[in-house]
């Protein structure tokens, strides 16, 4: 079965992690040029024009030239799909974080007893 194309669409472009350290860096920054990726992330050249090739093709980037630079962005709204998606595990990730708030906070009340039963000096109530 042949690999789907890095182009397809907008998960194909984002499984590759190299990918994803542009997108983090453009996320950051507006108008970046080619050699200031190469030299922020320490990748090859031809390796960086590559990814940005890809990441453009589906529209997660633009590029425009100035002078005899070319300048990318990051197309946020080009990510809907992957927030979309990813949005769907919300209800997972919230019982997650209630089931360890509620675990945090019985321990804390265990402890606090325990300490509270231990500190008392005799004689007092």
């Amino acid at each position: 079965m042949p690999r789907p194309s890095t182009t397809a669409d907008v998960f194909s472009a984002i499984a590759e992690p190299r990918r994803r350290q542009i997108i983090d860096l453009l996320s950051r920054r507006r108008g970046v040029a080619v050699g200031t990726i190469v030299m922020l992330l320490g990748l090859p050249q031809p390796a960086v024009s590559k990814h940005l090739g890809v990441l453009r093709a589906v529209g997660i980037v633009s590029v425009s030239k100035q002078g005899q630079q070319r300048l990318y962005e990051l197309n946020l709204e080009q990510l809907r799909p992957v927030y979309d998606w990813v949005k769907t595990f919300d209800q997972y990730w919230e019982r997650q974080l209630d089931r360890i708030r509620a675990k945090a906070e019985r321990r804390a009340r265990e402890l606090s007893s325990a300490t509270g039963k231990t500190t008392r000096k005799k004689g007092t109530t």
